[in-house]
């Protein structure tokens, strides 16, 4: 298994709409770099969509990033569905959490994963138990 970075919302629309989140897309671009040079696979669970898609309107900007990056959705699987359940219940933490409990579920599909999040505290908490999660704030 590959080493993987993963994106949750806060990144992908700090990437996605650099000009609106000028200090955030340049962190979240340094981290994506860095990926890159580490020869990193990069991710976004596909529930983090539910969060930066709003209509076809306003995904143009998603959607570009998503095609020309060599950023790749995880589609969101029975397993890792179960998991982010286990993850919420260890945690204590209520539905409302979901989306984050998936971008943690994600991770764990790889043998060492990075979250890059605008959400510490919660992904934090949610990856505490496990060693080959890291964390990076956006």
């Amino acid at each position: 298994m590959a080493e993987a970075l993963i994106l949750d919302s806060e990144a992908v629309h700090s990437l996605a709409r650099a000009t609106e989140r000028a200090v955030l897309a340049v962190r979240a671009r340094a981290i994506l770099t860095v990926a890159y040079e580490r020869r990193a696979l990069v991710r976004v669970p596909a529930p983090v969509l539910a969060e930066v898609c709003r209509g076809h309107r306003f995904d143009d900007a998603v959607n570009h990033l998503l095609h020309d990056r060599g950023i790749v959705v995880s589609d969101l699987s029975r397993t890792i569905a179960q998991r982010a359940g286990e993850l919420l219940y260890r945690s204590k933490l209520s539905s409302k959490y979901a989306i984050d409990a998936f971008v943690v579920a994600t991770a764990l599909e790889f043998e060492t994963a990075i979250i890059a999040t605008g959400d510490l505290d919660d992904i934090r908490r949610l990856a505490a138990p496990f060693r080959q999660i890291r964390t990076l704030e956006i």
